[in-house]
């Protein structure tokens, strides 16, 4: 069992670990147990009704969350040496191809998100598929395209990407806890309305089955998830 410090047991102290919270409620909770010392990232995490083994029930996608995530992420984009310039002044932290590639085989890991234009996939699906995993740039996750300006500027100024992880569960950071609490509620829709609207027309019984809130250092906060879903429709 892990070690619980003072601190973290006075914070679970305030939370009602059997209820379920309507969404402002969690928020407001949320805030009051984030760390005064730091600025936390705030987080969702949603556990679906899908069965992650089957490759018609994967849920990916992207979203632009409107207040952003509190963190400019370092972006570096794979490209052919035409568009390399377009894509640094687009704002990317790094952008190259076969030099690039070279540069990640070594070890190179210091950057947040990989997209690419077409013309580069194949060669870094070829050298780096093992090596990037997941964080593999996609046309689902929206991080290839011939459009290297517009991606860039998303990811630049909030989208994020979210996906159902081996368990279902997808873990999303939707701001920090120095957000104005409307502010984290419309960041918390927006990922929710685009996870609701990527589901499996294979995937069968209740989607949303679960719905966590927290701080990095926070307790999880119950949200319930049919209020959630209502208020979606709320103006």
């Amino acid at each position: 069992m892990p070690f619980r410090g003072k601190n973290y047991k006075e914070k679970l102290a305030k939370v009602d670990r059997t209820k379920m919270y309507e969404l402002d409620e969690a928020i407001s909770l949320m805030k009051d147990c984030a760390s005064k010392k730091f600025n936390e990232t705030v987080e969702m995490h949603i556990k679906l009704g899908i069965d992650p083994r089957r490759s018609d029930q994967n849920v990916r996608g992207t979203v632009v969350l409107p207040h952003g995530t509190g963190k400019t992420p370092k972006v570096i984009v794979f490209t052919k040496a035409d568009k390399i310039q377009t894509a640094l002044d687009a704002g990317a932290d790094f952008a190259g191809d076969e030099d690039l590639i070279e540069k990640i085989k070594e070890g190179w890991m210091d950057w947040d998100i990989a997209c690419a234009t077409p013309d580069a996939m194949a060669n870094v699906g070829k050298h780096l598929g093992r090596v990037l995993g997941p964080k593999m740039p996609s046309p689902k996750a929206g991080t290839v395209g011939m459009d290297i300006v517009t991606i860039v500027k998303e990811l630049k100024s909030g989208k994020v990407q979210y996906r159902a992880d081996k368990t279902g569960i997808v873990h999303t950071p939707i701001g920090k806890a120095s957000f104005e609490a409307d502010q984290i509620k419309q960041n918390i829709k927006t990922l929710l309305d685009a996870v609701i609207r990527a589901k499996p027309t294979t995937a069968k019984g209740t989607y949303l089955k679960s719905i966590t809130v927290c701080s990095t250092m926070g307790p999880g906060i119950k949200v319930d998830p049919v209020k959630a879903a209502v208020s979606l429709k709320e103006k």
